[in-house]
């Protein structure tokens, strides 16, 4: 598969190379000769990103924004190497989540209590902070400008209570981070992308989360563009089989509310036999063990993701 695709309107999907080809996307906007960067991966993305901007003629003094939807390390570990290597460049991110820029301290403690200190360290190594002056905040309704392209930060919970979904004003189109979910490029089959929910621990908030979605599809954009991975079309559609799919998770967690020590199997086993029905219904080009091997990060965060979501709800 290409190492990036090319939207057009100057924006690009690049494969991060985080755990496995095409799992992990940073898009990069480019408006004349200016630069952004939506999400960042971890630091291994680095090399990715920079030989994307070679490759348009850019350099690194070129980009002015680095924008992250959330601060989840697979959208965010990398964002303080960037910071270090594009000297003109802020950071945006939502009020909730920029202490954990400027301090990553606790954000990496609970990517390890959620993966575990090897697998942690393995996946993001150091996370180096972000200098506070570079840092700006993008509550609800704020906005920057990149060479006069404007783009508006929408205060998107649901998935994470510090997520913001970006929407570029020339386009009309939305960069999404987790909000519209995962869209893998190995399911699309005749041009026809894919769609399931991300329930990541610790905050998924199935309310919240549908509402976030109605907002995204209120803007009736032409394309949203998911780190997970890139560009998706048909947005109706999808946001439907995605409010099905976020009732559907909910729905799983609640018939293993009082499952004991076995519920964090029987929540698993519920996202594969989820997965195996939207093979079906969505027609994707893959099922049973082949598929479960693609989904195998997500099977599980979405399955603790569930329990999370129990436990805090009593």
């Amino acid at each position: 598969m290409p190492s990036s695709i090319d939207y057009g309107h100057g924006i690009a999907a690049i494969d991060s190379g985080f755990e496995r080809p095409m799992l992990d996307a940073v898009h990069l906007v480019v408006e004349g000769d200016r630069a952004a960067i939506v999400d960042t991966g971890s630091n291994d993305s680095l090399p990715h990103v920079l030989a994307a901007l070679y490759a348009r003629g850019l350099s690194p003094e070129q980009v002015d924004w680095v924008m992250l939807t959330h601060v989840h390390l697979d959208h965010a570990g990398g964002a303080g190497l960037m910071m270090t290597k594009f000297p003109n460049a802020r950071l945006t991110v939502h009020p909730r989540g920029a202490r954990h820029m400027i301090d990553p301290t606790r954000l990496m403690a609970a990517t390890v209590e959620v993966y575990g200190a090897q697998a942690a360290r393995r996946m993001y190594g150091d996370v180096v902070p972000v200098p506070a002056d570079r840092v700006v905040e993008t509550p609800d309704g704020s906005s920057v400008s990149l060479g006069g392209r404007r783009f508006e930060f929408l205060d998107t919970p649901g998935h994470a209570r510090h997520h913001v979904c970006v929407v570029d004003e020339r386009t009309g189109h939305v960069f999404a981070g987790d909000t519209f979910g995962l869209s893998y490029r190995e399911l699309e089959r005749d041009g026809r992308q894919a769609i399931f929910p991300s329930t990541t621990p610790v905050q998924f908030d199935p309310p919240a989360l549908h509402a976030s979605i109605d907002r995204l599809l209120a803007r009736s954009p032409g394309a949203i563009y998911v780190t997970h991975f890139g560009q998706v079309t048909d947005v109706q559609r999808r946001g439907a089989d995605l409010h099905r799919l976020v009732d559907a998770h909910a729905q799983l967690a609640l018939a293993c509310r009082d499952a004991g020590a076995q519920r964090a199997e029987r929540l698993r086993e519920g996202v594969r036999q989820m997965l195996l029905t939207e093979a079906k219904r969505q027609d994707w080009p893959m099922t049973g063990p082949e598929l479960f091997a693609l989904f195998s990060i997500d099977i599980a965060l979405n399955a603790d993701g569930l329990a999370s979501w129990l436990d805090a709800t009593g």
